[in-house]
């Protein structure tokens, strides 16, 4: 009796010991775990790691990792966007500032009486232009804000897409005109109706245009056609301006290739484009092989 009594003494003191190593363990863990966590607030790279494997401690640190490296890439986005945001305020401050001090200074010359009526022409022509330029982009900012706020009051109206699309791009042939190029356009045969607001659609198209205008260089490409019950916007253009590396910010806000800011463009483009597309119910995706920049606009279709 009394050995059994010694044998049960010895486990329980066993087990007593082997509970306290564990506990002890688990404290050194949470501490060790602790001071890994405190290294995050800083700026690191390191991930959270492991001084004794104990219990389920090895799934937290993983799941822990998991979180501050989705953490850390959003807030690394997130600094790039507010980067981009700013350089792109300051851009366009610059984009718009720019042909309004030009206009002003030909303004001013129009005031010379001893001017040649030729001349002053010319001026008008000059100063009519730059304001153009700054209305394109004061209205492209104030249909984004409108978009960003929800206010854009979408009326949506069934309607043959296919006259809208190429009432729109019959808009632009004195700018094609200009560049000595004709585009290949394709609208398919088989109707395709679609229940949507017609001024978003033709601002989608407008937009589209434009951009193929400010980057191409030749090889100008626009179809609507019907995948099953899907209607395709294409344009695509040649493109010197458009490479791989931008393709992922393609429709971001502000964004542009063109970082010298030379070809007077806000880089809300095409990010209307797919904000418009998304409303729709459909979708907008981008590709550029062998200097051939695609944007395709997929929009359900009304049967």
């Amino acid at each position: 009796m009394q050995n059994i009594v010694w044998i049960v003494n010895g486990i329980l003191v066993a087990g007593l010991g082997i509970a306290l190593f564990r506990l002890w363990c688990y404290r050194k863990q949470i501490r060790h775990i602790t001071d890994e966590l405190k290294k995050q607030e800083g700026e690191t790279n390191c991930q959270v790691t492991s001084c004794w494997p104990v219990g389920k401690t090895e799934k937290m640190i993983v799941s822990m990792n998991r979180v501050i490296q989705q953490h850390k890439e959003k807030e690394i986005a997130l600094k790039r966007e507010n980067r981009i945001y700013k350089e792109s305020i300051t851009g366009i401050s610059h984009d718009i500032r720019t042909p309004l001090t030009s206009a002003k200074g030909y303004m001013q010359m129009l005031l010379d009486d001893a001017i040649e009526e030729e001349k002053k022409r010319e001026y008008i022509r000059i100063v009519t232009n730059r304001l153009e330029d700054v209305t394109g982009m004061l209205s492209q900012l104030f249909e984004y804000a409108r978009i960003e706020a929800g206010e854009m009051g979408m009326e949506p109206e069934t309607f043959l897409a296919g006259n809208v699309f190429a009432e729109t791009i019959s808009m632009f042939y004195e700018d094609f005109v200009k560049i000595g190029c004709e585009p290949e356009v394709y609208v398919s045969e088989e109707p395709c109706y679609i229940h949507v607001d017609k001024s978003a659609f033709i601002r989608i198209i407008e937009n589209l245009v434009k951009n193929a205008l400010v980057h191409g260089k030749g090889g100008y490409k626009m179809s609507l056609t019907r995948e099953e019950n899907r209607m395709v916007v294409c344009v695509s253009n040649l493109t010197e301006s458009i490479e791989q590396k931008d393709m992922e910010y393609i429709f971001d806000r502000f964004y542009t290739s063109d970082q010298s800011r030379s070809r007077k463009t806000t880089g809300l483009g095409l990010s209307i484009v797919k904000r418009f597309a998304i409303e729709m119910g459909g979708e907008a995706e981008a590709s550029l092989e062998e200097q051939c920049f695609t944007v395709k606009v997929y929009i359900p279709v009304s049967e």
